[in-house]
């Protein structure tokens, strides 16, 4: 600086003096103002150590039993992946357009600067482009700017080079492109190349074929403008602007590229939506077991974290039985959906019923919100009446236009839902789950979280503990209805039509017909006691009714629950609990967990009851109530069943055992106020036993299902069919008949054999 100011002396000249005095001033203010960006005036920046030992936030990923991604948990969706699954045209293509000079440079491109600093700033060229290269990019990827605005612009830009040069000094630049493609944007929370071949091209990277390469990296530029989902033109337009730098650069022939930009543009989009996709009810169900274990490993000390640990989840799920139920799904309840609105036409309660449509209303968070601001129920219902626009789905897609609060609820109101499983019954592992008709609409899990009247399908229950309690599977029971007089004239009756007053029945035909005046006389043998203690051994968890009822089903299981009972019938007389996850593996794939299938460890019922009860069931399917198994839907294979259909037909079920599979299916309304307007259409045996006879329909026609659809049950020993020789259906002899009032209902006390209620 002394000698700086001598020479200033020695200038005669005013103006030059003054002037190199202001370069010497501006020469020292921006050496300061460097290094104070250097060394953290201006907000603290990475040292090379750090650097050196940085993580990605990975989304862990959620795999079927068959190997197939269908899921991810993600705070950002990244898929990281190493330097050797880029493709080499996919490296050209990058560099190609964002940085030629990449293999020269050290971190920052002096002579791009140059350029930009002559035509952008001196000659206000904007179509000069930038100056930041690959590193630079990657610098401001893993250290995102805070303040975007002009007066931060030169800091930031000073602070990426910075950032960039340690970036240089610490990886190869094969480690520089790995992790840049690995952090890298592509818009809608998508971080990296491989998240983004899966998302628009469902492939991994190291399949992306040279024009799809050129697609994800021309959205480098501007992710949504360039979005070939959103913006196919100018996604294609940017496409072959990419393979024109590539040919510019010598990374292709003339020829190759002329052949290339002819080619049309062809996605296979597949987004990773928390709300839709393949078995969205299935993933919400394991993100919330994860979370549970997740929490037990933090207590032992291991930290993980499901959104960004990079976990691979492996499911028990199969994928194509899953897309097949799906399919199934949505064919049929649209079907029923139609049929159900059509049956109540303009008498639907949710259109007359101003009671039940204001109860449901005050149930919504919005209208107890505006309560709890001091509304009152006028002022709420006023403001909740107010039309706006809005999208109301129905099977058809969404549909746009005028209609208010009040209108959403109505709406919402009338839509059938279901639930259903499928298990393998030897371990629990679950094939298929379908949590409802739509996860984005409909949240609620009617496998998992509802719990809903089981009908009819508890009755094989009573009929097992009634075996197990010695009564002989050819007892007969009285048909006749009954009125029972300790029970406040409770008088179950049946929904046939024909006089039953003279018969009585074998146990196999009541249950095969499932008839509900016999079911509650063989309760009333058994004794309630002995049919509850049956339903424990048999994995039923949730408290059932200690009432006569319970033959009938007023008890209310879970689906799941439900399916892990009925696995004994084919399962030598044990439960099982449904389970789906298998293991979990850490980003390198190390094993952190495997889950083990949990049986019963004895049998809830005895081999010859386990038979008995499986011969009956068949005979459910063969003549009984689930017999459109065979005459409407044509099914041959080895299935036995039980139907199942609750009072004023709230509920419709249907359990199917196969050898190898165990399914239950439920439909019904969200609102237990409503529910179907005949038995016709309500019941098991035409709204939910379709879900599982169009779905086996599809599993016999793929070869791939054989070991499942031809197997056989086993054979029923000859002393089991010995016990089942007997006539169906007995009619009273004369004298009985001569005595008995066909006109007046009998009436008696109900006396359960271990019981007094």
């Amino acid at each position: 600086m002394k000698r700086f100011g001598l020479l200033l002396k020695k200038i005669k000249s005013p103006y030059l003096r003054y002037g190199l005095l202001g370069v010497g001033i501006l020469v020292v203010g921006l050496t300061l103002f460097f290094l104070s960006v250097y060394f953290g005036g201006w907000g603290k920046l990475p040292t090379q150590k750090e650097l050196s030992g940085f993580e990605y936030q990975r989304a862990s990923e959620v795999y079927t039993a068959d190997s197939v991604l269908i899921g991810k948990y993600y705070l950002f969706d990244r898929q990281p992946i190493t330097y050797a699954d880029f493709p080499k045209h996919l490296l050209e293509a990058l560099v190609a357009i964002e940085d030629e000079r990449f293999y020269q440079h050290s971190g920052i491109d002096y002579r791009s600067l140059f350029r930009v600093a002559l035509k952008t700033i001196l000659m206000q060229d904007q179509s000069s482009g930038g100056g930041s290269t690959l590193t630079q990019q990657l610098a401001k990827n893993l250290y995102p700017r805070k303040d975007r605005g002009g007066s931060n612009l030169t800091v930031n830009k000073l602070q990426e080079m910075i950032i960039a040069s340690r970036l240089e000094n610490s990886f190869s630049k094969k480690e520089i492109l790995a992790h840049y493609l690995n952090t890298v944007s592509f818009g809608d929370n998508t971080f990296g190349i491989e998240s983004a071949s899966l998302k628009f091209f469902n492939k991994h990277t190291a399949q992306l074929r040279i024009q799809e390469a050129a697609v994800l990296v021309g959205m480098l530029k501007a992710t949504y403008g360039y979005n070939p989902r959103v913006f196919p033109e100018n996604s294609l337009g940017r496409r072959n602007l990419v393979l024109r730098s590539m040919a510019k650069n010598k990374f292709l022939t003339e020829a190759q590229k002329d052949s290339l930009a002819l080619l049309p543009l062809e996605l296979d989009y597949k987004q990773f939506d928390h709300n839709t996709g393949v078995a969205a009810y299935f993933r919400e169900e394991v993100r919330k077991q994860l979370l549970k274990w997740g929490k037990i490993e933090k207590e032992k000390g291991n930290d993980y974290n499901i959104y960004t640990s990079g976990l691979k989840i492996y499911t028990t799920l199969n994928y194509k039985m899953q897309i097949m139920a799906e399919e199934v799904m949505q064919k049929h309840m649209k079907s029923l959906q139609n049929r159900f609105e059509a049956s109540y036409g303009e008498k639907a309660p949710w259109k007359v019923n101003k009671g039940l449509v204001e109860k449901a209303v005050r149930n919504t968070p919005h209208y107890k919100k505006l309560v709890q601001n001091g509304l009152s129920h006028q002022e709420a219902w006023d403001s909740l009446s107010q039309k706006r626009n809005m999208a109301l789905p129905d099977w058809n897609g969404e549909k746009t236009g005028a209609a208010s609060a009040i209108d959403s609820v109505r709406h919402f109101m009338k839509f059938l839902n279901t639930g259903s499983i499928s298990i393998n019954p030897q371990n629990g592992a679950v094939q298929t789950w379908i949590g409802g008709v739509d996860f984005k609409h409909f949240k609620y899990d009617h496998v998992a979280q509802s719990k809903r009247q089981v009908g009819s399908t508890f009755k094989p229950i009573v009929y097992t503990a009634a075996l197990e309690s010695g009564i002989p599977a050819c007892t007969y029971f009285s048909a006749q209805e009954v009125t029972y007089e300790n029970l406040k004239g409770w008088s179950p009756s049946n929904s046939s039509d024909k006089d039953e007053t003279y018969l009585n029945y074998s146990m196999e035909e009541a249950l095969s017909n499932s008839v509900n005046t016999v079911a509650v006389k063989v309760l009333e043998r058994t004794g309630i006691d002995n049919v509850l203690d049956q339903a424990k051994k048999m994995g039923v968890f949730s408290k059932q009714p200690k009432q006569p009822s319970l033959a009938l089903g007023t008890g209310e299981i879970y689906v799941n629950e439900l399916a892990g009972a009925y696995a004994g019938y084919v399962n030598g007389g044990k439960a099982v609990l449904p389970y789906l996850i298998q293991g979990i593996t850490d980003r390198k794939d190390s094993v952190l967990a495997n889950f083990e299938p949990k049986r019963a460890k004895i049998r809830a019922f005895t081999e010859e009851t386990e038979q008995l009860m499986l011969e009956m069931m068949k005979s459910t399917v063969n003549h009984g109530t689930a017999s459109r198994i065979r005459t409407a839907y044509k099914l041959k294979n080895d299935i036995a069943g039980k139907t199942g259909t609750t009072q004023n037909n709230k509920d419709a079920w249907f359990v199917a055992l196969t050898p190898k599979l165990v399914h239950i299916t439920w439909v019904g309304l969200d609102n237990h106020e409503i529910g179907f307007k005949s038995t016709r259409l309500g019941q098991g045996a035409n709204a939910a036993l379709p879900l599982f006879a169009l779905w086996y329909q599809k599993l016999n026609r793929d070869p791939v299902f054989r070991s499942i659809t031809q197997a056989r049950f086993r054979p029923t020993s000859p002393s089991v069919l010995d016990k089942l020789d007997c006539a169906p259906i007995k009619r009273d002899g004369f004298f009985k008949r001569l005595f008995k009032n066909p006109n007046r209902q009998k009436s008696k006390r109900f006396r359960s054999r271990n019981s007094n209620p």
